[in-house]
C-alpha cells in the first residue's frame, strides 16, 4: 500500500507542478529515488506521465481561453497575445522543448493551446522534453548515491 501511496502521491505533485501551481516535483522524485523503494525507471515513468498530463491540461486551457478573448475581464491583452504569437510563430512548436523549464514551460504549454498547436506534435514533443528532464534527474541522483 505505501508504494502505491509513493507513486500516487509523485503523480499527483508532477501534474500539479505542470500547472501554474507553485509545486515542485523533483523534490519528491529526488527523495524517493534516494529511498530506493521503488524502481528509478518506474518513478520517472509516473512522474513523466503526471507532469505530461499537467501540460495537456494547459493546452486544452490555453484552447478554451480564445473563445473568451474579447472580454475586459480575459488575462491576456491583445498586445500580449500578438506578442507571444509572434514569438512562438519565430520559434515554432520547437519552442516545446523547453516545457520542462521552470517559469517559462507552463506558459508554453498554454500559448500552445492559445495558439492552436495540433494535440498530436504538442504531446510527442512535451512528453520527449518532460521525460528526458526526469531521466537526467534521476541518473544524477544515482550517479551520487
Amino acid at each position: 500500500m505505501d508504494h502505491l501511496l509513493e507513486l500516487g502521491g509523485l503523480f499527483l505533485v508532477a501534474l500539479g507542478a505542470a500547472s501554474l501551481l507553485p509545486l515542485q516535483s523533483e523534490p519528491l522524485l529526488v527523495g524517493l529515488l534516494v529511498l530506493g523503494s521503488q524502481p528509478a525507471w518506474l518513478l520517472v515513468v509516473v512522474a513523466s506521465l503526471g507532469n505530461t498530463l499537467g501540460s495537456v491540461l494547459n493546452w486544452w486551457l490555453g484552447r478554451q481561453l480564445v473563445r473568451w478573448q474579447g472580454r475586459r475581464w480575459f488575462p491576456v491583452t491583445p498586445r500580449a497575445l500578438d506578442r507571444a504569437s509572434g514569438w512562438y510563430r519565430r520559434w515554432g512548436h520547437w519552442s516545446l522543448l523547453l516545457s520542462w523549464a521552470p517559469v517559462i514551460g507552463d506558459p508554453l504549454t498554454l500559448a500552445a493551446g492559445v495558439l492552436r498547436e495540433p494535440f498530436w506534435r504538442f504531446l510527442a514533443l512535451v512528453a520527449l522534453a518532460k521525460t528526458g528532464r526526469y531521466a537526467v534527474l534521476a541518473l544524477i541522483t544515482l550517479n551520487l548515491l
